[in-house]
């Protein structure tokens, strides 16, 4: 009996033996040969995933969100901020600039004096022009003398009429000599007054463009002087909108705008005027928009260059989708059982899994975005643009949503 059992305890080891050992075997065998099983293992899970994925997803949709938010139908443009009204002071004498009373930036009122020029040429033409008006009245005086004297003589039959005619004739050109010279005299004396010049509105100095001791000439044309603004607390934006744009810009619609002064910051204005003279730049029609701007604490500067977003219409939480939601062009060999429904009329909705055709109108429109309007749309509903497999056709879109309509 004990032989038996040791027996058949030899005959159990030899055969966990064996199986350690087939074991062992197999183990090495893996790991010599890891990489052709990693390679084979993956090429497997590739082939499946191409060909198992692709039967499997066959018959499913392409569909983009539609979501509820905000709408802002804008209008963009670029301008530069100016003073509403600015005025630019020149010199209407010619002369030397003697002194200089004010600069950049000063606050100046109407009357405060800005410069004069020296004065002597101009005092010098009142001298000449003063002294030539008394001698046109000695003359006169003279004249006015004689022609009497030779009235009475006529009157006594002491002189001929031609004599006395010719006296009065003298008498009358001496006349007019006078107001001449006193014409001449007055220009004198107001061009003596010019050599003062003075500030004709209240505002700031924005702009000043001479030195003491330059030479103005104004021979020819007024040269300027000075440019002042007459009140930075009122700004504005001159803009260039495009043709295809100024339909949709009206008079009081509102306005942001940046500046690069002001990264962080928008500003806020109002469109006063719309210009009726276009300009072409570019073979482009533009229009001037001219906005109103409140600068009551004087941090816009003039020449600041303004990025304006002109707001044409705006729509509140509503539902909203991309713009190539409304790509397709039929639903005939897209969707099975449209019952006649048009993408015009009606969306196509993957809800719960599920094909739902419901009417729609689109409202507001964007660059991006358009409203859908709709009662019947749900929290979750998405729109189908397409087919996964599905081939195009002149009647209706293929599979990529963001490709426009063959044409």
């Amino acid at each position: 009996m004990k032989r038996n059992k040791l027996l058949e305890k030899n005959k159990i080891e030899k055969k966990d033996v064996k199986k350690v050992h087939w074991a062992k075997r197999f183990m090495k065998f893996i790991w010599r040969k890891k990489w052709w099983i990693l390679l084979i293992t993956s090429a497997l899970i590739a082939i499946k995933l191409v060909f198992g994925g692709a039967a499997d997803n066959k018959n499913e949709y392409v569909t983009v969100n539609i979501t509820r938010g905000d709408l802002k139908q804008v209008v963009s443009a670029t301008g530069e901020i100016q003073p509403v009204n600015t005025v630019n002071v020149g010199s209407q004498v010619s002369g030397t600039i003697d002194n200089l009373y004010v600069d950049f930036n000063s606050k100046v009122k109407k009357g405060d004096i800005l410069l004069t020029i020296e004065p002597s040429v101009l005092q010098a033409s009142v001298n000449e022009a003063r002294a030539s008006l008394d001698s046109a009245i000695s003359q006169r005086n003279l004249a006015k003398s004689e022609y009497e004297r030779n009235k009475y003589l006529y009157n006594e039959n002491y002189i001929s009429r031609a004599e006395m005619e010719q006296s009065q004739a003298a008498y009358e050109q001496s006349e007019q000599s006078v107001n001449r010279m006193q014409s001449q005299y007055e220009r004198a004396v107001t061009n003596l007054g010019y050599a003062t010049i003075a500030s004709p509105v209240d505002g700031t100095v924005i702009s000043r463009k001479v030195d003491v001791g330059q030479t103005v000439a104004a021979s020819f044309q007024t040269p300027d002087l000075f440019e002042i603004a007459e009140d930075l607390t009122k700004m504005q934006i001159e803009t260039a909108v495009s043709e295809a744009d100024i339909g949709v810009i009206k008079e009081n619609q509102i306005v942001s705008f940046t500046v690069d002064a002001y990264p962080t910051e928008t500003f806020n204005g109002i469109v006063k005027q719309i210009r009726l003279s276009p300009t072409t730049t570019s073979n482009v029609v533009v229009y001037t928009v001219v906005i109103d701007v409140d600068n009551s604490d004087l941090r816009l500067m003039p020449g600041m260059t303004a990025f304006v977003t002109i707001i044409i219409s705006e729509r509140d939480n509503v539902w909203k989708a991309p713009n190539a939601a409304f790509l397709i062009r039929s639903f005939d060999k897209f969707i099975e059982n449209a019952n006649g429904a048009t993408p015009v009329t009606h969306l196509a909705l993957l809800r719960g899994g599920e094909v739902v055709m419901i009417p729609y109108s689109k409202g507001l429109s964007t660059a991006t975005e358009t409203e859908v309007i709709s009662d019947e749309i749900k929290l979750g509903d998405k729109i189908i643009v397409g087919k996964n497999g599905g081939k195009s056709t002149n009647t209706s879109q293929s599979m990529n949503p963001m490709r426009g309509p063959r044409r």
